[in-house]
């Protein structure tokens, strides 16, 4: 069968696809940059914008300094260079940016030999003045996936007229070093990170699905850590593209799509006559996105991640099991509702739109900081699209670099993912070696000099030079750093709780409170023990006052009296207490024997009445005197 223009109709409608797909995504395309800061020669200081590679690894929300290097021979890096190791910096030296030529071979190629001749980080001239691009591959085979997959270095796109400038002075014998900056790559406006992957269920599309399925068992963990803890927000998407009108009722457009040419995706195989068909794959991908729906509903979104590994493993098209019955099975044992997802799902044949593709769809389109999705696979973070290697420690360090300084997962601090800087001269930030409290946090992109929170107390000042305890519990901690000493298992401190909040030495010293108090001699300095029977002691903190005699040191009147007087006031005290006691306890006796009288006097009275003058709530007394005189 053939098309217009006589062309076979397979061709014509995989051509029509590929123009639908392009006027569904209407080429909006975003760069993701990172900052390129020239720190010499001073001609060149500055900061200038570089293009991210889609490969390698990024060091997101990190920095690299390094020389860079222009090779004499092969400038365009597209020859493995001579000698093992031809760049590799010097023990003690910056590490090397190898400076190379665009063109004559893939991008991916130039950055894997520089790679293979030891440079850190490689940068890419433009050979044409145009905004800059995206380094990624034009099309998949064997030979770019072995780059795409080793490669380790991060890598970036410069503007020719830069680059022309960079070469320029390293001709001329200028040492030329660059930072570069992917700190501000990604968005990090809160503690939350919200990303998303764009996917696809075909497991049979080369090195790339093979890299996607891998990346998705190595990540899940990570991921549902994340998601599980209120740190992330994951949605999953598909792409999708429209059979073009003409084009609907012919036997390729109904082999890939569903809902009548609506939603369309490639043949597995690249063959129309064998194997899995274009819309099996709509049709599992539309599944994926339903379970994550009815997952989403159960409050527990984190199992999509259970229900796409377990279906690669379980049900792969080269075991002939990528159906649906394979799936429902694998739904069932995570314990969702295979109803549910079936009334998601709907009817692939109906005409006319199905909500979720449709929104699929629409979200392909770019909106603010994001450009449009046209590679596959593609994981978007804080609305910012990621490049580089997709593999487990290169995202997580994209997502963790989305985070607002200090609200990071732990995850994030672990010595896998970032370096402690407060390990190091504890950041150049304040502590309390004795108390062990220190103002350093470390963060993923670094570390902040913070006044901390301990044990409940809470610390106030610039956190670099100086923090001190603030508020309730302050002397709990090191004596809210005034004064203190202890001596023969008796501890005195300047740390006021109450009052204004300063030092101040306790009663028996004097000094600043902070740095000394010193002891007052009460007995030599007379302020107290000054009585003519008295014999002064100066203790540590106190003092000790003691008379002659049989007499008793009175400390509130500094005095001594006679212990005769003083037994003779006790005794008087007692007379008095017991004095006091019988007659609270007459007047008790008497009150309660008067209104005991009282009852009984009442009751009486009323006793007496009652005989004599008939009450109210009495009937009339009978008289017996009037019917004797009738007898």
């Amino acid at each position: 069968m053939r098309g217009p223009a006589g062309l076979p109709l397979p061709l014509v409608v995989a051509v029509a696809l590929a123009a639908a797909a392009v006027m569904v995504v209407e080429a909006r395309f975003v760069v993701e940059k990172n900052s390129l800061m020239v720190t010499s020669p001073t001609s060149l200081r500055g900061r200038h914008d570089s293009a991210i590679g889609n490969f390698g690894v990024p060091q997101y929300g990190g920095s690299m300094a390094g020389t860079v290097v222009y090779p004499k021979d092969n400038a365009d890096a597209c020859e493995a260079y001579d000698g093992d190791r031809h760049f590799r910096a010097k023990p003690g030296a910056l590490p090397n940016f190898l400076l190379i030529d665009r063109g004559n071979c893939l991008f991916a190629k130039k950055v894997w030999n520089a790679q293979n001749a030891g440079a850190s980080a490689v940068l890419v001239v433009d050979d044409k003045d145009e905004p800059l691009i995206t380094m990624d591959l034009p099309r998949e085979d064997d030979e770019a996936a072995k780059y795409i997959q080793n490669i380790t270095i991060p890598s970036a796109l410069i503007d020719k007229k830069f680059g022309e400038q960079l070469k320029k002075a390293i001709k001329d014998g200028e040492m030329v070093n660059v930072n570069l900056d992917w700190r501000e790559a990604v968005p990090h406006p809160d503690d939350r990170v919200e990303y998303e992957l764009w996917t696809n269920s075909n497991d049979e599309c080369g090195p790339k699905c093979d890299m996607l399925m891998n990346f998705l068992k190595e990540f899940k963990g990570a991921a549902q850590l994340l998601e599980k803890g209120g740190y992330s927000q994951f949605t999953p998407h598909y792409i999708t593209w429209y059979c073009p009108q003409a084009f609907v009722v012919s036997k390729q457009c109904k082999s890939q799509c569903i809902n009548h040419g609506r939603y369309c995706a490639p043949d597995p195989e690249q063959d129309f006559s064998t194997g899995y068909e274009g819309k099996d794959v709509v049709v599992e991908n539309l599944r994926q996105l339903c379970v994550f729906q009815v997952a989403k509903e159960s409050k527990k979104p984190w199992i999509w991640w259970d229900y796409v590994t377990d279906f690669h493993i379980r049900c792969p098209m080269k075991d002939k099991k990528y159906n649906k019955k394979c799936a429902e099975t694998v739904i069932k044992s995570l314990g969702l509702d295979v109803k549910k997802v079936d009334k998601c799902m709907g009817d692939p044949n109906a005409d006319s739109d199905h909500p979720l593709l449709k929104m699929e769809q629409d979200a392909q389109i770019g909106k603010g900081s994001r450009g449009d999705v046209t590679i596959l696979p593609t994981l978007v973070v804080n609305n910012r699209q990621y490049r580089g290697k997709l593999e487990r420690k290169a995202v997580l360090k994209a997502i963790c670099a989305g985070f607002e300084e200090t609200t990071e997962p732990n995850v994030c601090l672990s010595d896998e993912m970032e370096t402690n800087e407060c390990l190091n001269d504890n950041g150049g930030c304040w502590q309390d070696k004795a108390a062990n409290v220190t103002a350093c946090r470390d963060t993923f992109r670094g570390r902040v000099c913070e006044c901390p929170t301990f044990n409940g107390v809470q610390f106030k000042g610039d956190g670099y030079s100086n923090c001190e305890p603030a508020g309730p519990g302050k002397c709990l901690i090191n004596h809210g750093g005034c004064w203190h000493e202890t001596r023969n298992g008796k501890t005195f401190s300047a740390c006021q709780e109450s009052g204004n909040g300063k030092c101040q030495c306790p009663a028996g010293f004097r000094g600043d409170g902070v740095k000394k108090c010193e002891d007052i001699n009460e007995c030599k300095e007379k302020k107290a023990c000054q009585c003519p029977e008295c014999s002064c002691r100066d203790t540590w903190g106190d003092y000790e006052c003691t008379c002659s005699g049989d007499l008793l040191y009175i400390k509130e009147h500094d005095t001594c009296i006679s212990k005769t007087a003083v037994q003779g006031k006790a005794a008087w005290a007692a007379v008095w207490g017991i004095l006091i006691v019988l007659v609270v306890v007459a007047a008790g006796s008497y009150v309660v024997y008067k209104y005991r009288l009282r009852s009984y006097m009442d009751s009486e009275i009323r006793a007496i009445m009652a005989q004599y003058m008939p009450l109210d709530s009495q009937g009339e007394v009978p008289n017996h005197t009037n019917d004797e005189e009738h007898h």
